[in-house]
């Protein structure tokens, strides 16, 4: 059997998308802590929406080194034929501030972390805030996707452990003095365990009250809104939740409320 040439594959495709319609493609670059709830919504999205995960704890490499990572996948993305870019990220400790839309428009959430992602509005998130000081917040991905030195313990200790590892490997009293040196835990009160409901997510709540225990904290499960997730893969692009950055304007930080600006690079 011949091997179709190029130009009978292009006229194959255009006949294809005669049939079905053209849909438009998006591309979602997002910390890997979405991966499910993503993973879902873009599912069912009339659009055609292609997610690419980043390792979780890219802030904990500083802004510079963060907006470096993110910009490398926005170059290389830039290169597919898309409509526009979706970043599923907040400002993040300055990580996104610098980054340049290329060819594509870039659509970014107006929120400080993920956090707001999770509750539904940064709204929600600040009023929690405020009523909550002191709290470390726990999702489904931010559990699932642990990393060496991201959570509890510094790099030095290698890979996640929990308490009772710890008391197995050093003895009670160095593990109890490891974690209350090396855990930045020490200056939380309280874990919230966010729970999102949609369908197949699975529940992490006794993990998340099991380290609470550990580290004599309390524990709050707090009732997440998926709908600020969802929009963010299928859109609308309400101006009050989401910054349009142009193509060849950079991200800025505004230090107000409107968290997010854009603009043209400085000549």
């Amino acid at each position: 059997m011949p091997i179709p040439t190029p130009r009978l594959l292009k006229k194959e495709h255009q006949e294809e998308q005669s049939m079905y319609g053209t849909r438009e493609k998006w591309i979602l670059i997002a910390c890997e802590i979405f991966f499910r709830e993503i993973a879902f919504f873009a599912s069912s999205c009339e659009k055609i929406v292609h997610p690419i995960f980043l390792p979780k704890g890219l802030h904990d490499r500083g802004g510079e080194a963060m907006r470096e990572y993110i910009q490398k996948e926005i170059d290389r993305c830039d290169k597919e034929e898309c409509e526009k870019i979706l970043l599923g990220y907040g400002l993040c400790n300055n990580g996104i501030a610098g980054i340049q839309a290329r060819s594509h428009p870039l659509i970014v959430p107006k929120v400080h972390d993920c956090i707001s992602l999770f509750l539904g509005s940064k709204e929600r998130y600040q009023d929690y805030f405020f009523q909550n000081t002191g709290t470390y917040f726990h999702t489904t991905g931010w559990i699932e996707r642990r990393s060496p030195g991201n959570e509890f313990f510094d790099n030095q200790l290698g890979p996640q452990q929990d308490m009772e590892s710890l008391i197995q490997k050093y003895g009670k009293e160095n593990a109890h003095y490891i974690a209350q040196t090396l855990n930045p835990l020490q200056h939380y009160h309280k874990i919230g365990f966010i729970s999102l409901a949609i369908p197949g997510i699975p529940d992490y709540q006794i993990y998340s009250q099991r380290i609470a225990k550990d580290h004599n904290l309390e524990w709050e499960k707090i009732e997440g809104d998926p709908s600020f997730l969802k929009r963010l893969v299928d859109g609308p692009y309400q101006s009050e939740e989401f910054l349009t950055v142009a193509p060849g304007e950079i991200i800025a930080a505004t230090g107000d409320e409107r968290i997010l600006s854009s603009h043209l690079p400085l000549e």
